[in-house]
């Protein structure tokens, strides 16, 4: 039974320890690429030990992507992105949950059904609503007659003074992207685990809805927010279709986009060396989020499932 278990007990070992090989090799090439001079790289077998200008490296790798501004942005973005998700998700997953309403589930999975439609086919019209935000308004005044009526009064069409275009600003990054099905759904199931007794016993306390929800749905909830936090965090933070099709200024860019300009084309010179380098950086801050926050997200995903 012993030998069964140690037998077990090895090749348990044996799959980890080549997985964390699989996932670590391309982290190091990553790494020892961005360590070599431009001259290094290109050497063919390429070296499997790193070289000396790693810091070097990195300095002109920040100067030549602009990554000062783009890093901001970035910060900007994903945590406008983290905020929203879970605000939006919160409300909607306990409005759901907890109050009874025509055509509630109705709504839910309409939410739920969103999942089902990839990127690629929402972000036509979804650029077209964010570079005119104010097209439905301008549509809903001209059918109920209020344009024509203020142009009768006053001379002027109220059109003119209501063109909202949101291209290249924060707003029109993070409000289209804030919006979370998965969030919804995982907040939902966990309020349906909350014994319906302690909805009850906080109504005879005198707690009113809003109360219920910040002070007792909220601290339970804290696990749960934690882990999402951390998805949602790698999930703004690695964004590149969206922004990469909505920002038209540099200074705009994030950092993901700024680690594509690095990246070299047919014409440029191949500095390998400083793309690479630039990858390892842009990496950094999820991956520090995770390695800070893995305790909860462990227990935020096991508290779900239960």
């Amino acid at each position: 039974m012993k030998e069964n278990k140690l037998g077990l007990s090895i090749f348990c070992h044996a799959v980890l320890v080549f997985a964390a090989l699989l996932v670590g090799l391309p982290l190091y090439f990553a790494f020892v690429a961005g360590s070599l001079s431009l001259q290094e790289v290109q050497q063919a077998p390429f070296p499997w030990v790193p070289g000396a200008h790693l810091i070097d490296n990195a300095v002109e790798a920040w100067t030549t992507g602009g990554f000062g501004r783009s890093f901001m942005n970035s910060i900007i973005v994903t945590v406008g992105i983290v905020v929203g998700k879970l605000a939006i998700s919160l409300i909607a997953a306990y409005a759901v949950t907890y109050f009874r309403f025509p055509f509630r589930m109705t709504a839910f999975w309409l939410i739920f059904v969103s999942l089902m439609l990839p990127v690629e086919v929402r972000i036509i019209p979804t650029y077209e609503a964010v570079a005119d935000t104010a097209g439905p308004i301008r549509w809903l005044l001209n059918v109920v007659g209020i344009s024509g009526a203020l142009e009768s009064l006053f001379g002027y069409r109220i059109d003119a003074y209501l063109q909202w275009n949101m291209i290249n600003s924060y707003g029109g990054l993070i409000l289209p992207l804030i919006a979370s099905a998965t969030a919804t759904f995982l907040f939902r199931q966990f309020f349906l685990t909350v014994p319906d007794e302690l909805c009850e016993a906080a109504q005879l306390d005198g707690a009113g809805p809003i109360k219920f929800f910040w002070q007792i749905l909220l601290p339970l909830s804290a696990a749960n927010i934690a882990a999402l936090c951390i998805i949602q965090f790698v999930y703004g933070w690695n964004q590149y279709l969206w922004p990469l099709l909505f920002t038209t200024d540099k200074s705009m860019a994030t950092a993901i986009l700024g680690l594509k300009n690095l990246i070299p084309v047919n014409d440029s010179v191949p500095a390998w060396n400083l793309a690479m380098n630039a990858a390892l950086f842009v990496m950094l801050p999820p991956a520090l989020i995770i390695l800070v926050m893995q305790r909860w997200f462990t227990k935020g995903l096991v508290d779900a499932g239960k």
